[in-house]
């Protein structure tokens, strides 16, 4: 991917965090970027975890851009946040960039039974086999690395709110990762509920969630 803009060295800091557990996590199905799959009890009780944790780094009422995927699971686990830092849930920012891999026909389905299908569909790094008809990740870099040049000289630090997969191409993307296998820079996986803090180009993980999501 290219974009001309050295990310290592981008405005302000990004606070990238993984929504809380929705219905299709628990029930072991593919999710992929399904536009509203509800968090589970537990996803609220991550996505509190995560507000307490960044209130405790950050303070009330911090100067931070909200950002979200345009899905309700991000925008439910924002809302969560936000209320943690006292901070107007309604001044948050969606972009479609920032969803999760399209699964294509595999999307919604069980793992199990796409697994007995086509083999196993996760990899030894956790990473999410492309759907024939679905997105690969060289298409998620373009995307993501996309909105970062959007919001690379942009002043101050921003909450991002994302997906087991997205966030992690766009938080190689950012560190300037190599470009892997895949065909796209990806860092691995932390579980729901997980905050990661980027700040010239370096991660720092500022929360460790309770997920268990497989991607």
């Amino acid at each position: 991917m290219e974009t001309g803009f050295d990310f290592t060295k981008r405005q302000g800091r990004d606070f990238v965090a993984r929504h809380g557990e929705t219905v299709f996590n628990a029930a072991r199905r593919l999710q992929g970027d399904h536009p509203h799959t509800p968090l589970t009890r537990a996803g609220f009780a991550q996505a509190d975890e995560m507000g307490r944790a960044l209130r405790e780094l950050l303070g009330v009422r911090p100067p931070l851009t909200l950002w979200s995927s345009s899905a309700g699971r991000a925008l439910q686990t924002l809302a969560i946040v936000a209320e943690h830092l006292e901070l107007d849930w309604h001044q948050a920012r969606t972009d479609d960039r920032l969803v999760e891999i399209d699964m294509g026909s595999w999307g919604g389905r069980y793992y199990a039974d796409v697994v007995a299908e086509v083999g196993p569909v996760i990899d030894a790094g956790g990473l999410l086999r492309c759907a024939p008809d679905g997105e690969r990740y060289e298409a998620i870099a373009e995307r993501v690395g996309g909105w970062l040049a959007d919001t690379n000289d942009d002043p101050g630090d921003r909450l991002v709110i994302m997906h087991g997969i997205s966030s992690r191409v766009l938080r190689g993307v950012a560190t300037g990762a190599p470009v892997g296998a895949c065909g796209a820079p990806v860092l691995p996986g932390d579980p729901q509920g997980s905050v990661s803090m980027i700040a010239g180009g370096v991660e720092t993980l500022v929360h460790r969630g309770t997920g268990h999501a497989p991607a």
